[in-house]
């Protein structure tokens, strides 16, 4: 799919001033350009552009408000001055595995005052001799290198998924009302439909009392039978008197 009609899909009704993310990895970039980024997405503070074919990013639309940007596993080799003047308030850029041979590609990202993390994993740059040390030096605005800092201690956060989580809190939060305000009317519904059971309960045992000491009964029956029983019993103890002679 081509980047630009990738792009139309992501906005999903949506006019780009509204997107703050945009993933638009595996798509295809004719001639090796970002294409149908327009500077109406104003808003957006993360982008991702993984393995899509880019070979400049010449063409990337005035965002100041990004703040992240993936473009790795791309053919990029140089021409990086462009996101100084385009992402002036970028913090993380992946350019792992693009064509970057040297230090002097990279140096135009110290007008980058906010680029607190940089990774450049497969890059032929990294075979450098002291390659850490002298990248933290070009850049000393720089916290991370590929995930750890001037001490080989670790990011707290992965590179790769800390912001984009930091992103997606407030729609994690609207997620989770929705999802209380949906469980509490499902508990209502449980508590009313309790209740009529519980009162269809009261009244099949009302009827099950009824029905045992209903006419058909039994028992009443034979209970109605009691005193015919002892009628002729009475009977037959008065035949068996003897007569008194007058």
């Amino acid at each position: 799919m081509d980047m630009d009609k990738r792009i139309h899909l992501e906005l999903r009704n949506r006019t780009p001033s509204d997107v703050k993310e945009l993933v638009l990895d595996n798509c295809r970039s004719i001639e090796g350009k970002i294409e149908g980024l327009t500077d109406e997405f104003e808003e957006l503070e993360f982008l991702s552009t993984i393995n899509v074919g880019l070979t400049s990013v010449a063409n990337l639309p005035k965002l100041n408000k990004l703040k992240k940007l993936e473009l790795s596993d791309n053919r990029i080799s140089g021409g990086l001055e462009v996101l100084a003047e385009k992402c002036p308030n970028l913090t993380h850029l992946n350019l792992s595995g693009n064509k970057i041979k040297d230090l002097s590609t990279i140096e135009p990202l110290k007008k980058l005052e906010n680029l607190k993390s940089l990774d450049l994993f497969n890059c032929e740059v990294t075979n450098l001799n002291d390659y850490r040390e002298n990248v933290f030096k070009l850049l000393p605005q720089l916290t991370y290198l590929d995930g750890y800092d001037r001490d080989d201690k670790e990011a707290p956060d992965s590179d790769a998924e800390g912001y984009v989580e930091g992103l997606d809190d407030d729609e994690e939060d609207e997620d989770e009302e929705e999802y209380d305000e949906d469980a509490q009317v499902v508990e209502d519904e449980e508590d009313e439909e309790e209740e009529e059971e519980g009162e269809e309960e009261d009244v099949s045992g009302e009827e099950e009392v009824r029905g045992t000491i209903s006419p058909e009964s039994p028992l009443l029956n034979a209970y109605e039978s009691v005193p015919l029983c002892a009628s002729v019993s009475d009977q037959s103890l008065a035949a068996q008197k003897p007569r008194v002679g007058k």
